[in-house]
């Protein structure tokens, strides 16, 4: 079972201003999907405290995945992908890639998407939609991928040692 820290970005959320509804429904599909999710925060849109989260996610908590949902579009508070640029040693942009051509099937909005996933030591970070039915859609589509990297990543799969 991999473990699993949840990232909401969100100013209105951090400040008691706005109900966060999409990481309780990321905790939700991931713990229905057998994920231990150990953590789940609300934190404002400073680059700063987004990077500093994952990699206290990664380097001190050690949770095999971090998901983090908000902070991706255009807005000039929308900070996530610069934040996780900042945490990741390496990208895996093949996954954002997938959730982009998969949610444009959806709505032409979702080129406007500029969420990045990438690695850090034997994690993986992922930036998901920030709308509930986003989440929802993009999380449900490459869920039955995830456990497969993270397998890779920590060397749990028999593939891994051919």
């Amino acid at each position: 079972m991999y473990s699993v820290g949840i990232i909401t970005a969100s100013d209105k959320g951090a400040a008691g201003q706005r109900e966060d509804l999409s990481g309780p429904l990321i905790k939700r599909i991931m713990t229905e999907a057998d994920y231990d999710v150990l953590e789940n925060i609300i934190v404002s849109d400073e680059k700063k405290l987004l990077s500093e989260t994952i990699i206290n996610f990664v380097d001190n908590k050690k949770y095999d995945l971090v998901l983090t949902t908000g902070g991706t579009g255009f807005s000039p508070r929308d900070v996530t992908p610069e934040a996780t640029l900042d945490a990741i040693d390496r990208q895996a942009p093949g996954i954002s890639e997938a959730i982009r051509s998969f949610s444009l099937e959806k709505t032409k909005r979702a080129m406007l998407s500029r969420a990045v996933s990438g690695i850090r030591k034997n994690s993986l970070i992922i930036n998901l939609p920030g709308s509930p039915k986003a989440v929802e859609e993009c999380l449900g589509f490459i869920l039955d991928t995830l456990s497969h990297g993270l397998d890779i990543l920590n060397q749990n799969d028999s593939e891994c040692a051919r």
